[in-house]
């Protein structure tokens, strides 16, 4: 009675709230498919908050009153409907509860998976990750219906979650009739029989929220009917569902023991808000002021942002820039024909041992929303793409590292050492930003939305006389990465230890003063120093309101550069030109966000071309960029860019496009 009383409560408010979503769904053609009617949990809990208890307390039992309640809804407004040719009767239409908004939002009742406790089963429970692992999509019986031999009393047994859905055979017949029937002999029906999709999912607590040194947990999640096949291995995800157990398989020499389990109910698909942070008005305010006071010596300006990158690496202005540019990103272009140009970027560092190359990949993944720090060997058995596993007698799809960075950094040390499966396959990632997967059956393809740091050793002492043929010869001999792996980095920088005793000490100076005295941190005065949640903040902030369109001057400074480097390079080397092309454009407009602008002038595109001179190309413009490891911050980099400026454009044949650079030697401000 009190179910029945409930249902007519539950029926009752649909009726209330969601009339147009169950009339949509009785006009929809297809009565066989399986519909999902969305509900809010905030507005449960305004309209009945006693119904809202015995939902959140008791789900196993009040989840299927909702989804009876809902049928029952429909005749109702069926009998409104009746003028309409598709309208007609859906039996297959699951309730889906959305906590977002209500106070279920809380530390109790939304743990993190490694705190999923006994106490939450039976419970209505909300819990958030990545989802690791996707298997594949099966059919599973729903119920069967049986036949008491003696009093022909019919009745439903449904699947057990506990032992990995089997139906269990009835043991006692249910009947209510005055006189109790003793019978243990039940005719199976055959002829209603329903099932389900099905699909087993595995999501992983964020490592962004533990703290150092705990252990990310994971829990498996099961998917029914309009559910499944939602989200995919590496997506950010929220699901709202009913902790239970199951059996672990049955193996030799095993114990077995009840794993949690939990049977989604509401999945929320969470990519979208993968690096969004939230940006005071205030910190919006003080990056204007910032660039208002330097706004005539905008360089300077810059390298103090630089300057907050890695700070306790003394000099790199080189990588820092490097490092600034290739966070920030350019701008994704997609053509007529739907063809996509990545606008991520990626960055390498090929240097000896002690030169930082780890510090700035852990500062790096500091600053990025999201990210994930592995090395070429160290990211179990799915590598840095993707592989098939087996578990449970069941190939699933498992997600590495860069499925897992989607949306975020990538940061690979040892980067020479990654796995032969994964050299294959890394090419598309990094380049197409997709990784198509055909293994064990599974055939789809996987997002890779995201910038990849490496970095790694060379193999041996580093040979500079191999750098007179190709760049890209010596890199390849020195690393042992191919050509096409190498091309697909925007900047690749080699740091070489050389014995250079001016600059030993000044590096010595520096890390003695900084162990003398301790470091007193200024978050307010901007121009001095950048803290890194600052930092964060801006790198955020100018990734997400500017979109910087190329001006005349900077198209045709790049096209010229361009054009310099085809007539220049090896016929080896020509292939890579067309990439390099693209890298120019997206560090053009790395560095346009990186000044607070919405446009690329000159200056971001000589800046390009200097970063793209400092790498992995053969110099047509710069005898010698120097060491990058030895790179060191310019004290008037205002007057040092004119110079740079002149030279660059002296090569390319432009000082006649360009006259003001040879009257004011300067056209910055």
């Amino acid at each position: 009675m009190e179910g029945n009383g409930h249902s007519k409560e539950l029926a009752a408010y649909l009726l209330k709230n969601h009339s147009e979503q169950l009339s949509s769904i009785i006009l929809s053609p297809d009565p066989r498919l399986h519909y999902p009617l969305l509900v809010d949990f905030a507005e449960i809990m305004d309209d009945n908050p006693t119904l809202s208890q015995f939902i959140f307390a008791k789900p196993t039992e009040y989840l299927p009153l909702f989804d009876e309640a809902a049928v029952w809804a429909q005749k109702v407004i069926l009998a409104d409907l009746k003028q309409h040719e598709n309208a007609s009767l859906k039996d297959n239409i699951h309730v889906r509860i959305n906590i977002s908004g209500s106070p279920l939002e809380c530390p109790e009742t939304f743990p993190s998976i490694g705190r999923v406790r006994v106490k939450h089963r039976g419970m209505l429970l909300t819990i958030k990750g990545t989802i690791i692992r996707s298997g594949a999509v099966k059919m599973i019986e729903g119920e069967r219906i049986y036949e008491c031999r003696r009093c022909k009393h019919r009745f439903k047994v449904y699947p057990e979650v506990e032992t990995r859905n089997s139906i269990p055979k009835p043991i006692f017949c249910p009947s209510q009739r005055p006189k109790f029937c003793e019978s243990t002999s039940f005719q199976l029906v055959e002829d209603n029989k329903i099932c389900h999709d099905y699909q087993e999912i595995k999501i992983q607590e964020s490592t962004q929220v533990l703290g150092v040194g705990a252990i990310p947990r994971s829990i498996p999640v099961i998917l029914k009917d309009d559910l499944v096949d939602m989200v995919k291995a590496g997506d950010d995800v929220i699901v709202t569902g009913i902790l239970t157990a199951k059996w672990s398989p049955d193996l030799k020499d095993v114990r077995c023991d009840l794993d949690p389990v939990l049977i989604a109910n509401h999945v929320r698909r969470m990519n979208e808000l993968k690096s969004e942070i939230d940006i005071p008005d205030d910190a919006i305010l003080k990056f204007k002021h910032f660039w208002t006071d330097f706004k005539d010596t905008p360089l300077k300006g810059r390298n103090a942002i630089l300057k907050g990158i890695c700070p306790q690496v003394f000099g790199l202005f080189t990588v820092k820039l490097a490092v600034a540019l290739t966070l920030i990103g350019g701008v994704q272009h997609v053509d007529a024909s739907g063809t996509k140009v990545r606008g991520e970027s990626h960055l390498l560092l090929v240097g000896d041992p002690g030169t930082g190359k780890s510090q700035f990949l852990k500062f790096a993944a500091k600053l990025s929303n999201r990210s994930v720090i592995t090395t070429g060997l160290g990211s179990t058995s799915a590598g840095l793409t993707v592989t098939a596993v087996k578990d449970g007698g069941e190939w699933m799809l498992e997600a590495g590292a860069l499925v897992l960075a989607d949306g975020g950094l990538c940061c690979i040390d040892e980067f020479d050492s990654m796995r032969e499966h994964d050299r294959a396959t890394i090419h598309e990632a990094m380049e197409q930003q997709t990784i198509s997967v055909a293994k064990a059956g599974l055939v789809t393809t996987l997002s890779t939305r995201t910038l990849v740091f490496g970095a790694t050793n060379p193999k041996g002492q580093y040979d500079k006389d191999q750098r007179i043929f190709s760049f890209d010869l010596a890199l390849s001999v020195n690393t042992t990465l191919s050509g096409p792996l190498l091309s697909r980095f925007d900047i690749v920088l080699v740091l070489l230890d050389t014995r250079n005793p001016e600059w030993d000490a000044v590096v010595s100076s520096h890390i003695l003063a900084e162990a003398e005295t301790k470091s007193h941190s200024s978050e307010e005065d901007l121009g001095s120093t950048w803290a890194l949640p600052m930092l964060r903040r801006y790198i955020q902030f100018v990734k997400r309101y500017f979109r910087p369109v190329l001006t005349k001057e900077a198209e045709k400074v790049i096209s010229s550069y361009y054009q310099l480097q085809r007539r220049s390079v090896t016929q080896n080397a020509a292939r890579t030109t067309v990439r390099m092309l693209e890298s120019l454009i997206r560090l053009a407009q790395a560095h346009a966000r990186l000044m607070f602008r919405d446009e690329v002038t000159r200056l971001d595109a000589i800046t390009a071309i200097l970063c793209i001179e400092s790498s992995m190309t053969t110099s047509a413009i710069v005898d010698s960029m120097g060491n990058a490891l030895h790179s060191n911050f310019a004290e008037n980099p205002d007057q040092e860019y004119a110079k740079q400026e002149k030279l660059i454009l002296e090569k390319l044949n432009l000082l006649d496009e360009f006259p003001e650079v040879i009257s004011t030697g300067s056209s910055i401000c």
